[in-house]
């Protein structure tokens, strides 16, 4: 038996899939612990699991204010607040507790999230073996590529971050923060994202893991009555910038013949007319339990919902906001699974349109049951759970 240390970022998306690998890897006899932000990562976790709070300087109100400050930055300005006021202040405010809780737990692997920085830090000082947790596939394909300064600069951010804790410069020199040496594990398949050709053979495929899901919430199910149904969703962070988006949303899809689960905060509900009768605002659903009844979904890209649903062969509407979202938006429109409008400027007819096609078009349906049956091959959970086994104990996957 192995011990195995998920270091996860504060982030419903980053943690999820990690649930799911954590249970495989338990199924298999291997001890799983988790580090992170309490009152956050150890809410996402099943009951019982082992977990190591790691806040240092960075704690909820921190997080919140990030959370605050970064509505509504968009392109290049969004991605300078990710790294300097999120990325790097969040490892170095949590590498040296994190350290501490590596000495406790003495694990045989780290599986480090790529926005969890600190734990590859920790791992390069310690010698301990590190996988990466790609939870998103906009890294693999080497975004910046056409930016040479952006690059530039990120990869001098991650240099100075390790100089700064402790790493010797000339090890800091070589490699990557985001990338294992050894192994990625890239929760998505070559049907979706084709990675960067330096990453060579360390990307591990596995396709989503999505499921097992600790959580459950509650859902009028007697409300669905046949109808096409659509769901709507912005996720956990972006729904409180979405009022114009439901808006358009909601006179788009009220009174056509299907039903819409819109996923957004309760004032949102005020904007459906009281003779509509085929919209239902909720607050939360159980999202994995309500896409199999449903024949489309509305988005804004983010990672884990695009898979969620394409695991399910349902074609997307994605309105990408920033961050990855562009990235995985185009990916699906390439796939032939979705299309994609603009989030800040698309009017009713247009994402009515849009939401028709979703829903009736043999092409739409036929590319995202092509990327779910590649999800399938990819085996998820129990896949990603076999290639840690193989990295730490040298069996074959």
């Amino acid at each position: 038996m192995t011990t195995a240390l998920f270091v996860v970022p504060p982030l419903t998306g980053h943690v999820n899939p990690t649930v799911s690998v954590g249970a495989a890897l338990a199924a298999r006899g291997h001890e799983v612990v988790w580090a992170g932000l309490p009152g956050v990562v150890d809410r996402l976790l099943p009951p019982g699991a082992r977990f190591e709070p790691v806040v240092g300087s960075f704690g909820a109100e921190e997080l919140a204010r990030v959370q605050a400050t970064s509505r509504g930055l968009r392109g290049p300005e969004a991605l300078k607040f990710l790294w300097e006021d999120f990325i790097v202040p969040y490892a170095r405010a949590t590498a040296h507790e994190l350290g501490a809780a590596v000495e406790r737990v003495a694990p045989d692997v780290l599986v480090v999230d790529q926005q969890a920085v600190a734990g590859a830090v920790v791992a390069r000082q310690t010698g301990i073996a590190w996988v990466t947790s790609a939870t998103t596939s906009a890294e693999l394909t080497d975004p910046l590529a056409d930016l040479p300064h952006v690059d530039t600069w990120v990869r001098g951010q991650l240099r100075d971050l390790q100089v700064d804790l402790g790493v010797d410069p000339t090890v800091a020199d070589t490699g990557d923060l985001r990338f294992s040496d050894r192994l990625v594990l890239a929760f998505t398949t070559a049907a979706l994202c084709t990675p960067a050709p330096g990453l060579g053979d360390r990307v591990r495929f596995v396709g989503p893991a999505i499921d097992r899901r600790p959580r459950s919430v509650d859902f009028p199910w007697d409300w669905l009555d046949g109808r096409p149904a659509v769901l709507v969703s912005l996720g956990t962070v972006y729904a409180e910038d979405g009022d114009r988006f439901f808006a358009a949303a909601i006179e788009a899809l009220a009174g056509q013949p299907l039903q819409a689960v819109i996923v957004a905060p309760a004032r949102i509900a005020a904007l459906v007319p009281a003779d509509v009768d085929n919209i239902l605002v909720a607050e939360q659903v159980p999202q994995v339990a309500l896409l199999p009844h449903v024949s489309a979904v509305v988005g804004h890209g983010g990672h884990n919902t695009v898979c969620e649903a394409l695991a399910h062969g349902l074609p997307l509407v994605l309105a990408p906001i920033r961050d990855d979202q562009p990235i995985v938006a185009d990916q699906v429109v390439q796939a032939g699974a979705g299309l994609r409008v603009r989030f800040g400027r698309v009017r009713a007819p247009e994402l009515r349109e849009a939401v028709h096609r979703a829903v009736t078009d043999p092409d739409l349906r036929r590319g995202a049951a092509a990327v779910r049956d590649s999800f399938v091959r990819a085996g998820g959970a129990s896949d990603a759970a076999a290639a840690i086994e193989a990295l730490t104990c040298g069996v074959t996957p």
